[in-house]
């Protein structure tokens, strides 16, 4: 239904072959900071207190877009799919609420949790675990990238998993995780196809991934909704998984995988002849082009975060889906 758009700032595609070329980062050792070739050396992504630099740098900014209703304000600090949720989001509130944010309350991020991969080259990443003042007991997992020394850290991913969900790492002596190749196949579904799997799944089922609520029951309850009195609902999932929206995993301590990954999603609602599409929100007509007479489509961003094991069905944590646009007809 639509073409395949690439991350909203490509810069890791455009980047790659100046970074293999002449990158250089920074050897976290005890002693001190030597310089190294970043593209060959296995290093720490980030030191702890960068970590949590980024986080707090990252917290500021979403605050202060959410105050103003302004996507330029944490427009450096995000990228993947929260950059594609989180922008959206921010333009139809300024649509509606030009003056800002009326109801904008400030979110607070507490008892971070850093888990940081060694690995070599770029993009370099980190997961924070936070509690949130909002979204209930959820845990917060927020995936920050940076593809050089000179780039700010990004959270390109943001998922809420339930307490207790969130698996034990795998790790060194000082304390640095394991980056999982995105086609490493020691997991029951190998990251890099983690995506397409998910929407084939969404559209004919089978037995990859374990039923739950981001499964099976969203699959039970499209169909139910397929087929409604003067109204057909159609469903088109398509994965992303290029440049920014690349899945990222980390090796658990049982030797599978916790693993992001995006999908994008269409709704369309066709009314019958002499019926009418139920009016959507003030929210989803701020997003839309087009006027809407006989359908509505709806383009949807989804990033997941599930449980890949070494054998078995993959197992969906969390995931955060956001409107990105809409078409009127």
């Amino acid at each position: 239904m639509s073409h395949d758009r690439g991350p909203r700032r490509p810069r890791r595609l455009e980047k790659y072959a100046l970074i293999s070329a002449s990158a250089t980062a920074l050897s976290l050792t005890a002693s001190g900071c030597v310089v190294v070739h970043g593209e060959r050396e296995v290093l720490p992504s980030a030191t702890r207190s960068e970590a949590a630099k980024a986080l707090e740098r990252f917290t500021s900014a979403y605050n202060a877009a959410d105050k103003a209703y302004d996507a330029s304000l944490d427009a450096d600090h995000t990228a993947g799919a929260l950059a594609a949720i989180d922008s959206a989001r921010l333009k139809a509130g300024a649509a509606n609420h030009p003056d800002g944010n009326p109801a904008h309350e400030p979110l607070e991020l507490t008892d971070a949790k850093f888990t940081i991969p060694k690995k070599a080259g770029w993009p370099r990443w980190f997961v924070a675990d936070t509690k949130a003042n909002k979204g209930g007991t959820a845990r917060w997992l927020l995936v920050f990238t940076r593809d050089g020394l000179e780039e700010t850290w990004e959270a390109a991913y943001l998922t809420l998993v339930a307490p207790g969900k969130v698996p034990e790492f795998k790790t060194d002596q000082e304390g640095w995780a394991e980056a999982v190749p995105a086609n490493s196949t020691d997991v029951s579904v190998p990251p890099a196809d983690l995506s397409k799997g998910y929407t084939t799944y969404l559209r004919d089922g089978g037995k990859s991934f374990a039923d739950g609520v981001h499964t099976s029951s969203w699959r039970a309850l499209r169909e139910k909704r397929s087929i409604r009195p003067g109204l057909v609902t159609q469903y088109i999932d398509e994965p992303l998984t290029n440049g920014d929206y690349a899945p990222l995993a980390l090796r658990t301590k049982d030797g599978g995988a916790l693993v992001f990954f995006t999908s994008r999603h269409f709704e369309k609602q066709t009314a019958a002849r002499g019926a009418s599409v139920p009016t959507p929100n003030k929210d989803v007509l701020a997003l839309t082009d087009g006027e809407i007479k006989q359908s509505l489509t709806m383009e949807f961003v989804s990033n997941q975060v599930v449980l890949d094991p070494a054998d078995g069905q993959v197992s969906v944590l969390g995931r955060v889906q956001g409107l990105t646009s809409g078409k009127g007809e």
